[in-house]
């Protein structure tokens, strides 16, 4: 980026903070005031020292040109990644005032940490290549398909005879038998090696009395779990591409295998899901002449944040692969040809109707599928009643907002920038309506992160 002379925005930063805590206390860490012998190098390195409570300062340190996303080392005690310090070195290196000028060479704590990374770096590579080849063994890896797949489907009857059984004693005993029920089923799946199956077992555990009309989507939701029951079970006489999809639903997880596809990848949003055990952080591309919309999945353990990290607004030269699946958008991502970098470029949108349609093929193939993304054109954010919806400018129709999206602050910063205007906004379109997750003024103007 610092090659093409091109800085990031304040958003494209703030994007990267780990809780709106860390995006609080590095916004006020924006200003040259702490900091001092900042400066920042061509090959994307930026450095600086932040006064802080104690003596010595911190000595903080970006590598922006890592292909897989920034990268931070900072002297204070702060477990999150990016910390404070470093969020406000990046904005203040994002200023473009000359608070953080090119001065080409960093300094020996900052180039000890680099080489340290980049050594690392060929470390795991070669660690990769020597593990794919020991684990190669053809024979050995069936057998433990095999001894697995034996587990998932004795677990999947299992749950069949709990669906059986909930529905002859009637869906009102869900209400009174509370979640520990649906908690144990959900471990008896694990134990069963499928984590696919656990999931949706403890989603139906969360369902009663949550509301009006809880016994319609229990039913729809035993209904699809029952399907996928049986779609494992009857796994030899699916199409191939089917039986992928339900592979992966039951949780095996499989490789990227499709040929690589190099595009100009547009990041279009990033965020996080978070629960006790594991973050999961879901990062959206398009393909600026593929056309083609990716999705990019990473995982941290214990609350940290994962290593991936590609800031709404970005984009990368670089191919992806995709995993299999029929309708299946999940790619990894491969070899990366520059370090991500500011553009204008953005997504081709579709009218409300096209969306609804294009979600409504996707569960041909593929019925368990939650939403798929969309860019909607010309849509402006409207009050339904005591919710919201995006409206169609060119036609009587209109999307409802999901719960989730309107208890969000995004909604508001959607709002404010269409200020009535029509706005492009690309988000995730399900059943339950649509979530926003960035949009751009209609005409020139900035991508604006919802998430």
């Amino acid at each position: 980026m610092t090659q093409q002379g091109v800085r990031w925005t304040a958003d494209q930063v703030l994007a990267l903070a780990p809780d709106a805590a860390s995006r609080k206390a590095g916004s006020k860490l924006g200003a040259a005031g702490p900091w001092s012998e900042a400066g920042s190098s061509d090959e994307g390195t930026v450095w600086g020292l932040c006064k802080g409570s104690g003596s010595k300062p911190y000595q903080t340190v970006v590598d922006i040109a890592d292909t897989a996303g920034p990268a931070y080392k900072c002297s204070c005690p702060s477990r999150k990644f990016p910390c404070k310090h470093a969020l406000g070195l990046l904005l203040l290196w994002a200023g473009g005032d000359g608070a953080v000028p090119s001065s080409g060479q960093a300094p020996d704590w900052a180039e000890e940490w680099l080489a340290g990374r980049r050594k690392r770096t060929e470390e795991k590579r070669a660690a990769g290549a020597s593990g794919a080849q020991a684990a190669a063994d053809p024979e050995a890896a069936r057998r433990r398909a095999e001894r697995r797949a034996e587990r998932i489907s004795a677990g999947a009857g299992e749950l069949e005879q709990r669906l059986t059984d909930l529905l002859r004693t009637g869906l009102a005993s869900a209400e009174q038998g509370g979640y520990a029920l649906w908690e144990e089923t959900a471990a008896r799946m694990v134990d069963a090696q499928a984590p696919g199956l656990a999931a949706r077992a403890r989603e139906l555990g969360a369902i009663p009395a949550s509301g009006p009309g809880w016994p319609v989507r229990l039913l729809e939701e035993c209904a699809l779990l029952h399907l996928l029951d049986q779609a494992w079970l009857r796994r030899e006489r699916l199409p191939d591409h089917l039986a992928a999809t339900v592979r992966s639903r039951i949780g095996l997880s499989g490789t990227a295998d499709g040929p690589p596809l190099r595009d100009h990848w547009l990041v279009l949003a990033q965020y996080d899901t978070v629960d006790p055990k594991l973050t999961t952080r879901r990062i959206w591309l398009h393909g600026t002449e593929s056309d083609r919309t990716s999705l990019l999945l990473s995982y941290g353990a214990g609350g940290r944040a994962p290593e991936l990290a590609l800031p709404m607004g970005l984009a990368l030269d670089a191919e992806i692969t995709a995993f299999p699946g029929a309708g299946q958008l999940r790619a990894a991502l491969g070899e990366q040809f520059a370090a991500p970098s500011p553009t204008t470029a953005r997504p081709s949108g579709v009218s409300t109707a096209q969306a609804a349609a294009r979600y409504g093929e996707a569960l041909c193939h593929d019925p368990w599928l939650d939403a798929v993304p969309v860019t909607l054109d010309r849509v402006v954010p409207t009050p339904d009643g005591d919710s919201w919806q995006l409206a169609d400018t060119d036609a009587d129709l209109a999307v409802p907002l999901t719960p989730s999206a309107r208890a969000r602050p995004g909604l508001w910063r959607l709002v404010a920038l269409s200020g009535g205007a029509p706005v492009k906004v690309f988000g995730e379109l399900g059943h339950r309506g649509f979530t926003p997750l960035t949009a751009w003024p209609e005409g020139a103007g900035e991508a604006v992160s919802l998430c």
